[in-house]
């Protein structure tokens, strides 16, 4: 899935080696990086080996067990296995790898130890140069406690909260209440949405403060954390600083990344609409002078909370890195930043001046990150093989940066990142339409993802109008999660694909084979399918009746009511067994169909939108194979470990109440009780690995039925 070199990188690739050629000479600490040790996994990993590897710069890759057979680990012919999922974190192994590779220096990615001061100074100490801000500036901005005391010194405006360093549970209680709920809690150290809680009144806060600590405990090894105002119509709004070792700092505009889902993005673009060019400007200005207060030097994200009632911002937080959402940036101001990254690590000067980038920006560019998760499962992560993938075509304005391809394993140890999308036009407008065109080209099968989700939002009219703050979703969530109808034309499609696959082992000469020469006979086939959501299921049946060559008659019954289609004809190669033409009376329909027969799963891809269809086994087949009915259990939503089980073998449970906590890629989550009854059993305990389905709790049944209550 990498993209080719467009005709903007490759005149940002001249323009930078220019500036490089003319800027390094006079200064003797200059020297070329000709291996590079990429520190990081998934796209990232492979966005860094395109640009080392244009630049004539030979890459040694780094992989796990897990990730063995990932896309970064077969990137490059100089790769190694550090062991362990958890290894991506081993400061000594890791500089040990790179100094026996004869590697001058690392690049840490982003995530993992990007922003671990100690491993770059661990770099320094054995000579290897740290793609990345100097150790002082990570200390100092990777602490969101001192990092808010230096913006304040530097005339920074930073939003009201308590950044102290007592962490008595009743102290920040009580400095909550003297900010005033609601509040937010958020680990100082870290990122990414992990150890960050919202109290919206004080009866929750002490829970939320617990679970904050244990989160940034779990994620980063550090529980303090800092207690401040939450605005409740925030903007996220940041904007990319760059600075080199000569004094040098530039921003290169600003991108807004206000739609998240537990506090992590989902969507960035820019530049930001509806913002003033004079704050737009002050926001540049104030970003700068964050990086100058540090003595900054790289890649940096300043990142700023902006009041939409009051069109007041303030400092945030300052990530010390490449972002995950750095792309949109690079797509607006046609520059690489990895190049740029490259050229500070070799005592070059910035190739723009603050002037130059101004006169370069255009267009507007949108980044859509594309995740296996479940969305209508308040977006819990998924992971397991990618059985099936299609994705748009890259094009100098539709770029794909992804670290997987079909076959990939998305696993359960890592963020459930499968791709970012990135799209640019001369508007918003256009780059909007452009993102949902190119979203509906995508098809993945094998896990749930958030791509449909990604659509609704991007085609929403608050969107669409630039009406954006960090709760877009919980605001529109009636409307982002609302039930479509599924078209009777889906299921139709999908019986047909199931008699045509039947059929590729057939004779030609069979007269009942939608292969046979002239008309053959009539062939009939009855398809129950089930369609699930959230909070309901329903049952479809499905005749099928092939007529004559090529020909079909099918009738779909749902709970709704009967639909009839009518002399069906069906265009088909078994070449391509996964395509589906049908020219029904009404319209013509490509459909993707993509049966996974290790399973009960049917995935059907039309006009753009994704329908998960189930073929119900019948009761007989389950008892035959000794399948335990769950119907009195809670279980596990996804591949996890069990961080906590909070309720004890017979205690009375109440509707809602936490039962376990589980940790799956990164993330922690409240297993809580779907109904009142009696906790008969905990299945497993903390620290045990479970499979998605996994029984964690069981429920008392007395008589033979369950006594949980409605």
């Amino acid at each position: 899935m990498s993209r080719p070199v467009s005709i903007h990188l490759l005149r940002s690739l001249r323009h930078s080696r220019r500036h490089l050629s003319t800027s390094t000479s006079s200064i003797s600490n200059t020297r070329p990086i000709k291996n590079l040790l990429v520190a990081n996994r998934g796209e990232i990993a492979l966005r860094v080996h395109r640009t080392a590897s244009q630049l004539g710069t030979r890459t040694t890759t780094i992989y796990t067990d897990p990730d063995a057979h990932a896309e970064h680990a077969l990137v490059s012919p100089h790769s190694i296995n550090i062991g362990p999922p958890s290894a991506y974190l081993d400061i000594e192994k890791i500089v040990k790898i790179a100094k026996d590779n004869g590697c001058d220096a690392i690049h840490p990615g982003y995530g993992f130890l990007s922003e671990n001061a100690h491993f770059a100074r661990r770099c320094t100490e054995e000579g290897i140069v740290f793609v990345g801000p100097p150790p002082s500036a990570i200390d100092s901005m990777g602490n969101k406690s001192l990092s808010k005391d230096i913006m304040i010194s530097a005339g920074v405006p930073c939003i009201p909260g308590y950044h102290g360093t007592n962490q008595d549970p009743s102290h920040l209680l009580s400095e909550a209440e003297k900010i005033g709920f609601p509040v937010l809690i958020k680990a100082v150290k870290g990122g990414g949405g992990k150890g960050m809680r919202i109290a919206r009144k004080r009866e929750e806060f002490l829970a939320m403060l617990e679970s904050a600590k244990t989160e940034a405990r779990n994620s980063f090894g550090d529980e303090v954390v800092l207690v401040e105002k939450y605005i409740t119509t925030p903007r996220h709004i940041e904007v990319q600083v760059f600075a080199d070792s000569h004094g040098n700092c530039v921003a290169l505009g600003e991108r807004d990344c206000s739609i998240q889902r537990r506090h992590q993005k989902i969507l960035e673009e820019s530049p930001a609409p509806h913002l003033d060019d004079a704050i737009r400007k002050d926001l540049w200005k104030k970003a700068r002078d964050a990086a100058l207060a540090v003595g900054y030097r790289g890649a940096g994200t300043v990142e700023f909370i902006f009041d939409n009632d009051t069109g007041e911002f303030f400092f945030m937080e300052m990530n010390t890195r490449l972002q995950v959402e750095h792309p949109v940036t690079e797509m607006v101001t046609e520059t690489d930043l990895v190049h740029w990254q490259l050229i500070v690590a070799e005592g070059g000067k910035l190739p723009l001046t603050q002037e130059e980038v101004e006169a370069q920006m255009n267009g507007h560019a949108i980044e859509a990150r594309i995740y296996a998760e479940n969305p209508e499962m308040n977006f819990i992560p998924d992971s397991g093989p990618l059985l099936h993938l299609r994705t748009p075509t890259p094009t100098p304005t539709v770029r794909i940066d992804a670290g997987f391809k079909q076959g990939s394993i998305i696993s359960s140890h890592y963020d459930p990142m499968i791709a970012k999308l990135i799209v640019k036009a001369p508007t918003r407008t256009l780059a909007l339409q452009k993102l949902v065109a190119a979203l509906e080209e995508y098809e993945v099968v094998g896990m749930s993802t958030n791509i449909d989700f990604l659509k609704r939002c991007a085609s929403h009219p608050s969107f669409i109008a630039g009406d954006v703050e960090t709760g877009f979703i919980e605001k529109h969530r009636a409307s982002l999660f609302e039930k479509k109808r599924t078209p009777g034309e889906v299921y139709s499609q999908a019986a047909i694909g199931m008699m045509l696959s039947d059929s590729l082992t057939a004779s030609s000469s069979d007269p009942f084979s939608f292969f046979a020469a002239g008309e053959g006979g009539v062939q009939s086939r009855s398809v129950t399918f089930v369609e699930k959501s959230t909070d309901a299921e329903q049952t479809v049946t499905v005749e099928v009746k092939k007529t004559g060559s090529n020909k079909f008659y099918v009738t779909v019954s749902t709970p709704e009511g009967t639909e009839t289609y009518s002399d069906i004809t069906v265009s088909y190669d078994p070449a391509s067994p996964d395509k589906i033409t049908s020219f029904y009376a009404h319209t013509r329909l490509e459909t993707t169909y993509i049966h996974q027969h290790d399973s009960d799963k049917l995935a059907i891809f039309q006009r753009g939108t994704q329908y998960n269809l189930l073929l119900p086994k019948p009761k007989w087949y389950e008892k035959a194979l000794g399948v335990k009915s769950m119907e009195n259990s809670v279980v596990a939503p996804m591949p996890c470990k069990v961080l906590k089980v909070l309720v004890k073998e017979g205690q009375e449970v109440e509707v809602d109440e936490a039962l376990v906590v589980v940790e799956s890629m990164k993330m922690e989550t409240t297993i809580r009780s779907p109904k009142k009854g009696k906790v008969g059993r905990v299945v497993h305990g903390e620290g045990e690995m479970c499979k998605a389905g996994t029984e964690l709790v069981e429920f008392e049944v007395e008589g033979g039925e369950g006594n949980l209550e409605d």
